[in-house]
């Protein structure tokens, strides 16, 4: 085979008892069909799995999200394939192009995905390693405009350096332990961040619990604190923080901060502050009107999956629809206040409220009991908290 024309232009040099050959000289390629939706019969009480191609998202293929008919079967296109065929995504959106699964199951497929029936199925776990390897490679070989897609016969003629069988599973048998050392950091790198991660909720809830740093006797009380705030303020119950240290007192978080909007503007030209241009992944967009943001503020989003999140503006510009500006008294340590509402931020995601849109709870918030420390121990706690946070992302980012 190796002496035919077709085989003289190849990718690479391979060993001399290895081979060139094209897929359809090694398996039997077929597609399917998707059964005319309009007729009830071809899927109402189905039993046969129909898969399409956002079904290669996966190494196995175990279950159908659609089952169809017989009289499917025997009426369209469609054909059942058996265990172990490999099926490649011929078109699809995102990455599922080029994709490769083997099913688990007998199933059929629709028209946008190619079944790979090995010849020789000894040779499968040689093959379907292969095609994982050259996955982005073959997605290049789709064609067309706006949907681009794998055809049938580049799919049949696409070239594959073939070992011998004993090679193949020595080839095979090296990957899979590669894999499986892969597996094991991929693990440990996941259960690492996950303890990351339940540190810095522990290093907050010591801080919060005066638990951080040393007390300094000569620290003003905190409650003189809460009275030039509020000089009607009375002292909460300690609820939850009944060992507080002495000097410490607990306010709600409505009289701590505010959440405001900006000053209406017209006919200056401003950036829209909003959250995909504060989180750098949208260029600026500029607007001619809206509520007016002072660089350095503090925006809460109020709206959206992720209420709760603070950010702070890098730039003067107008307020993004789904915020509230974030007012924390000045009597307060900045930096203080939002390491408490950071370590609030999971009960306010959970006890969102709306139904179209969920939104911040905002009474929830107000109510946030807050363990106030004397001024000068709320900045030896945030830098505390500051040179430990600096150390847990060094080894976050070294992973």
């Amino acid at each position: 085979m190796s002496d035919t024309p077709h085989y003289g232009n190849v990718p690479f040099e391979i060993p001399d008892n290895w081979v060139w050959c094209r897929l359809e000289d090694i398996a039997n390629i077929g597609t399917g069909a998707t059964p005319n939706r309009l007729n009830k019969e071809y899927y109402n009480n189905g039993i046969i799995p129909w898969i399409n191609s956002s079904s290669t998202n996966c190494t196995y293929i175990t279950e159908a999200s659609e089952y169809i008919t017989e009289k499917a079967i025997n009426e369209t296109n469609c054909k059942i394939y058996p265990i172990g065929t490999l099926i490649v995504a011929m078109y699809g959106e995102g990455k599922t192009r080029g994709q490769v699964s083997e099913l688990l199951i007998e199933s059929a497929t629709n028209q946008a995905c190619a079944a790979i029936s090995l010849i020789d199925t000894n040779i499968k776990a040689y093959i379907k390693n292969y095609f994982e390897g050259n996955y982005f490679h073959l997605r290049k070989l789709a064609e067309g405009g706006n949907q681009p897609n794998l055809s049938i016969g580049k799919i049949s003629n696409y070239t594959i350096p073939l070992p011998p069988l004993s090679e193949q599973h020595r080839i095979t048998t090296e990957i899979e332990k590669c894999f499986s050392i892969i597996d094991i950091i991929e693990c440990g790198k996941a259960d690492l961040q996950t303890a990351i991660k339940q540190a810095k909720s522990k290093i907050l809830d010591l801080a919060i619990h005066g638990k951080l740093v040393p007390q300094d006797p000569n620290d003003e009380p905190a409650i003189e604190l809460l009275k030039r705030i509020n000089p009607d303020f009375t002292p909460c119950d300690n609820g939850h923080y009944t060992q507080l240290p002495d000097g410490w007192t607990i306010a709600p978080m409505e009289i701590l901060c505010s959440l405001v909007d900006g000053c209406k503007q017209n006919g200056i030209e401003r950036i829209n502050l909003d959250v995909k241009y504060l989180r750098g992944e949208r260029d600026a967009k500029t607007l001619i009107s809206g509520k007016y943001v002072v660089a350095n503020s503090l925006l809460i989003l109020v709206d959206g999956e992720n209420s709760g999140e603070v950010f702070i503006t890098p730039i003067e510009g107008y307020q993004g629809s789904t915020f509230k500006q974030l007012s924390i008294n000045d009597n307060l340590n900045t930096d203080y206040i939002l390491q408490v509402i950071n370590l609030h931020r999971k009960t306010l995601r959970e006890n969102k409220v709306g139904s179209a849109i969920p939104h911040l709870n905002k009474k929830l918030f107000k109510a946030i009991e807050v363990p106030i420390p004397p001024y000068n121990e709320q900045q030896r706690i945030v830098e505390a908290i500051n040179k430990a946070f600096m150390s847990l992302n060094l080894i976050m980012e070294s992973l």
